[in-house]
């Protein structure tokens, strides 16, 4: 029994390694049957060759394109430019990138890139550019089945925006994105904007002196003795916040003509006051001014906040003028009586005998007029309240143009504001 036993437990044995070993072997067999990445990527660029353009002698290649604008750096009005970090994102087709060995796109190391063809896109008006290599480099490279091929990458861009600054600091400006091919006219390659969402702006993005209020999307294909060659355009419409001039400009300069007023109520006899405060007041709002004109370039045109300066600049030199005005109407009592007595002195001259070139004063013994010391009869009570008149109506004078300029400046400075901000303003 014990034999039969041994012999039947063999012929199962052997049953099953005559059925499941082959099976195994075969299993083991189909899944090394597709190729490893490494020969994928080898057999997918055996005859590749990098320096043809995809549909060579064919069709244009089409470049989709579109930016994911992560942040806005400066925007210098001096240079006029500004810096912007971009995700720059192209997808073309290339025939001879298809596979059939995955059913899905798949993600490579961007060392592919140097052996694979990529379009030639530049940026026309940038001044300079970084790549980002921390912790390595930022770029990706997606080729899917069908060979459709996605390869983005993160830059950093110094870009010129020339700015047109006549109604600075309440100015809109339009900075321009410019993508052009260097090599590839417009036969070979076209480069267009990706037709959902082709720019993406951060949510978190802020800029300390403008507000993006949206983007437009333009051709601008350029035309060179060399061909002409395909350029898009993103214009980002660019709107100026204004309250830190307001804080830095507006406002002290405000305060410096109202201050440049109070000279009006001061006593015009208070000379030295009054003139310090006028000098004072002026020098500080030219120094503003030079302050303001210090962050800008230096453009031949006037602009709005240049207006603002020399207006003010003019109310508070004319608050000056006014006092020498008010002095000037106030002595002129006293250069009519100077007036009239060099000519009582020069007739008492003619009607006296001179003696080596002297008067000789009969006063001094009671036997003539008494005479002052620029031999002229000194005046007598009548001459006082004329002269005492004569004062009096220069100094009223001098009075009604303090007590005029008290409400003629204010009104006329604020009649330059109401004008100013409606200006400038009105389309803001």
């Amino acid at each position: 029994m014990a034999g039969h036993q041994t012999r039947g437990s063999y012929a199962v044995l052997l049953l099953v390694c005559l059925f499941w070993v082959p099976r195994t072997i075969r299993g083991n067999t189909s899944k090394q049957e597709g190729p490893t990445p490494s020969v994928f990527l080898d057999n997918l660029l055996k005859k590749y060759d990098a320096r043809i353009r995809p549909n060579f002698k064919g069709d244009a290649v089409n470049v989709s394109v579109d930016i994911f604008v992560n942040s806005f750096g400066s925007i210098a009005e001096t240079t006029m430019d500004y810096r912007v970090n971009i995700f720059l994102r192209q997808r073309w087709n290339d025939p001879r990138l298809k596979f059939m060995d995955y059913n899905e796109s798949l993600s490579l190391d961007t060392s592919l890139l140097a052996k694979i063809w990529v379009p030639d896109l530049f940026f026309a008006n940038e001044k300079g550019a970084n790549f980002h290599r921390v912790t390595t480099e930022n770029k990706l490279l997606r080729i899917s089945p069908a060979g459709d091929i996605l390869y983005s990458i993160r830059l950093t861009l110094t870009l010129a925006c020339p700015m047109r600054l006549q109604r600075f600091p309440m100015d809109r400006q339009q900075c321009n994105m410019q993508l052009e091919s260097f090599g590839y006219s417009t036969s070979d390659l076209n480069f267009r904007w990706k037709n959902d969402n082709p720019v993406q702006l951060s949510e978190d993005l802020e800029l300390p002196q403008f507000k993006v209020e949206g983007y437009t999307l333009t051709r601008c294909d350029k035309t060179y003795n060399t061909g002409i060659f395909t350029c898009i355009e993103a214009q980002f419409n660019l709107v100026r916040q204004m309250g830190y001039y307001l804080i830095q400009t507006y406002i002290p300069s405000l305060l410096i003509v109202i201050l440049s007023w109070v000279s009006f109520w001061i006593n015009m006899d208070a000379a030295p006051a009054r003139v310090a405060l006028g000098i004072t007041t002026v020098l500080t709002m030219t120094t503003q001014s030079s302050g303001s004109r210090a962050q800008l370039p230096k453009v031949s045109y006037v602009k709005a906040i240049d207006i603002w300066m020399a207006v003010c600049l003019l109310f508070v030199f004319a608050a000056l003028l006014e006092f020498a005005a008010v002095n000037f109407v106030s002595r002129q009592d006293k250069e009519l009586l100077r007036i009239r007595r060099r000519k009582q002195k020069n007739k008492k001259s003619q009607d006296h005998d001179e003696k080596d070139g002297r008067t000789f004063n009969f006063a001094a013994y009671g036997m003539g007029p008494q005479l002052n010391k620029d031999g002229v009869k000194k005046p007598g009570d009548g001459q006082n309240a004329a002269q005492e008149k004569i004062r009096t109506k220069y100094i009223d004078r001098a009075k009604k143009i303090d007590t005029v300029s008290r409400a003629a400046f204010p009104m006329a400075f604020l009649a330059f504001n109401v004008l100013y901000w409606t200006t400038y303003l009105v389309h803001l």
